[in-house]
């Protein structure tokens, strides 16, 4: 998919035909998070990618983890405030409210978390400014490498009765919870309404 208007127009198209889960309302061990699949071009082919994180190694959770750009919400803050407010602080890409596209269910995490995935179109994604408190790098990963018929398995450990998914990239494997978001959204792309919330994430990522 080239990144130009016609995709965002496809992919906002498949978007607005996916019908979120009814939106849940937080237990009291569960804080609100968001985070952002932000579309932008691959510097090498100019096709739609989304951008990936690699969290510094200095942070008190989830450090050196892949993540989506996100965090937790603010008092106040809606998801989609969340969200575009955290791009802006991790990557530098400020993106107006009309660039959001989507959203995809909300996820609970077994780090206490429950997250909300804004989809945005970043048409001024070439760019980023990543913050180095927060951020160790940056990659863009095509939507075609997501689309490939090998790109997610599911495999088990004995703590758990649930299925743990994971995605299978360039850059090695990335685990849920951000291997369950990016698979939901290469199901929207397909047009298939796909749950994950019922996914498992590896014991690492449990704290």
């Amino acid at each position: 998919m080239p990144f130009d208007d016609a995709t965002r127009r496809k992919i906002e198209s498949r978007c607005a035909g996916f019908v979120r889960l009814d939106e849940t309302t937080p237990l009291p061990s569960l804080k609100r998070a968001a985070v952002t699949i932000a579309l932008a071009p691959h510097h090498e082919t100019g096709a739609a990618a989304l951008l990936l994180t690699l969290r510094a190694a200095g942070l008190r959770s989830h450090a050196a983890q892949w993540a989506l750009p996100g965090g937790r919400c603010d008092g106040g803050e809606t998801p989609i405030e969340a969200a575009l407010r955290e791009l802006r602080e991790e990557l530098g890409l400020t993106v107006a409210a009309d660039a959001v596209i989507g959203m995809l269910d909300d996820y609970p995490t077994r780090s206490g978390y429950l997250i909300t995935p804004v989809i945005v179109w970043a048409a001024d994604g070439r760019t980023l400014r990543p913050n180095p408190h927060e951020v160790a790098s940056v990659h863009r990963i095509g939507l075609d490498a997501i689309s490939a018929q090998d790109a997610f398995d599911f495999t088990a450990i004995p703590e758990s009765t649930r299925r743990v998914i994971r995605f299978h990239s360039s850059e090695g494997v990335i685990h849920a919870p951000t291997a369950a978001l990016i698979y939901q959204f290469r199901e929207v792309l397909a047009g298939r309404h796909t749950r994950v919330n019922e996914l498992e994430q590896p014991v690492f990522a449990w704290k």
